[in-house]
């Protein structure tokens, strides 16, 4: 790895009303090196890149690539510089095959005058790129018939198109199973011997020595440090993310089981979910483990009304309930804070508190007049509860980082006074300080006496935080642990894989 810096940023600031973002921050990018930018919520990582990627413009420092001073103008104008921004949610046209996503825009021209495309030289280079990564796909191949990981394979192959030389990756691990992470850090390696500079942005710190050569660490919008991943810890990383060490990153609480708050009994939905049989009691965590594609989410969806269940029967502290639509379940007891908060969680161009009373407006209101001084005093109430981080009530919620709209969804869902909640992927994209505050929410909750179902791919959350462990494979549940104590990651992923099977 060369010593010339292929990226400098230093001195950036950004100011947002009300919100220093960046203060007199610094980066620094060689070629074929990953450094890996490191911060909680809110840190400041998202309007670096921002800036970087020309969808912010910087206050004050300056920007060099290649050691020559650059105003970046705009996106196009980052692209044309060969910086290329490949975010948590993909940027793809699912109803487009690949070759027109990876040259939408720019497509080869034979006659530029009329607009006529060369498809030919469109797909042979596609198929170029695609082959250079070491990926195997068809370049005819449609968006929307791809896996998520193949998704972020195309969004590769259209960063190398651009002959991109910086490239930023922001989560890319979040939604990937183990193997599609191996073959992501395989492809990541290819573009290091090429002398492509990557950005990583990751909060699965497990995952950082494996792929990153150097880390910087932001907090609260300052710089705090860069160290060389071989010379660090993970605990160390932690306490300069945080201002802290963590000494319990997972602070489960015992709490005595109550009676049953959910039963779920022979749920079916064809080609989807298999004689699906749950119970979940009152101050227990009940986990649901399985890979991607195992029908997880699409149970909590039928449970509470999201799609409709061919056949099942549903049970709330004993009776029998019909759930036909989410309305359904908010009124029998039940909440849901879904994997994908910003598309189905929140209302993003809504204020902190506009979300945060969505599901409990009715207890704010008299005849059709929300009372605003009750609603004022219960959501300040909220944001002091969970530590929402916002300038004010009033903020529009797409402002605020990730871990904080993720608390923003479940004051929401406490206000509603649910009996159970499902909560799907709780801490994904959710630093590492900002999830030791859901776990405690968590624990708050079964003190309370509150069911919890909680959907994660994050095994060490699972053996931690569950009291019960259900394994699915395959749209059905194939195994339950009773009790967790001594239970592994690899017993878990035996069953998720169809690798062990019970004698049923």
């Amino acid at each position: 790895m060369g010593e010339s810096s292929l990226l400098e940023m230093r001195g950036i600031t950004k100011r947002f009303p009300g919100v220093l973002a960046l203060d007199n921050v610094r980066f620094d990018l060689k070629p074929g090196e990953v450094h890996v930018l490191l911060g909680e919520n809110g840190a400041g990582k998202s309007t670096l890149i921002k800036i970087l990627s020309g969808v912010y413009q910087k206050d004050e420092g300056e920007i060099l690539i290649d050691g020559q001073p650059t105003e970046i103008q705009n996106t196009h104008h980052a692209q044309q510089l060969g910086i290329s921004t490949i975010y948590q949610e993909l940027n793809l046209i699912p109803q487009l095959d690949i070759a027109k996503n990876v040259h939408l825009g720019r497509e080869p021209m034979i006659v530029p005058a009329l607009q006529w495309i060369d498809f030919g030289a469109m797909y042979r280079d596609t198929q170029r790129v695609l082959d250079e990564l070491g990926v195997d796909l068809n370049p005819r191949t449609l968006v929307r018939e791809l896996g998520v990981a193949q998704q972020q394979m195309v969004e590769l192959a259209k960063a190398l198109s651009f002959e991109s030389r910086i490239m930023v990756m922001d989560e890319p691990t979040a939604a990937l199973t183990e193997q599609e992470i191996r073959e992501l850090f395989s492809t990541i390696r290819t573009l290091q011997e090429r002398g492509v500079g990557i950005i990583y942005i990751s909060h699965r710190l497990q995952e950082l020595a494996q792929v990153g050569n150097r880390v910087t660490v932001f907090r609260d919008g300052c710089f705090v440090g860069t160290r060389n991943l071989a010379d660090v810890t993970t605990d160390e990383l932690i306490a300069m993310m945080v201002g802290r060490t963590l000494d319990d990153r997972f602070p489960k609480v015992a709490v005595e089981r109550g009676r049953e708050a959910l039963r779920v009994e022979r749920l079916n939905q064809e080609g989807v979910l298999r004689d699906i049989n749950l119970v979940a009691h009152h101050g227990e965590i009940t986990g649901i483990a399985g890979l991607m594609g195992a029908g997880r989410t699409e149970m909590a969806h039928a449970i509470f009304g999201v799609t409709k269940a061919d056949s099942g029967q549903i049970f709330i502290d004993g009776e029998r309930v019909t759930i036909n639509s989410p309305r359904d379940a908010i009124d029998a007891g039940l909440a849901y804070l879904p994997e994908d908060r910003k598309g189905h969680g929140l209302v993003l161009l809504m204020s902190v508190a506009n979300n945060v009373i969505m599901a409990g407006v009715d207890s704010l209101s008299t005849g059709l007049v929300i009372r605003e001084g009750e609603k004022n005093r219960v959501v300040d109430q909220y944001i002091h509860a969970l530590n929402i981080r916002t300038p004010s009530a009033r903020q529009q919620v797409q402002y605020l980082s990730g871990g904080n709209q993720q608390k923003v969804v479940l004051a929401k869902w406490l206000l509603s006074q649910a009996t159970v909640i499902i909560f799907d992927e709780p801490t994904r994209g959710v630093d590492v300080g900002a999830k030791v505050e859901v776990y405690q929410l968590m624990n708050e909750l079964i003190k309370q006496g509150v069911a919890i179902i909680m959907i994660s791919s994050e095994l060490p959350e699972i053996l931690a935080m569950s009291d019960r462990i259900l394994v699915m494979h395959e749209g059905t549940l194939v195994k339950e642990f009773a009790d967790p104590k001594g239970v592994t990651e690899e017993l878990v992923l035996g069953y998720a894989t169809g690798g062990i099977r019970d004698e049923r």
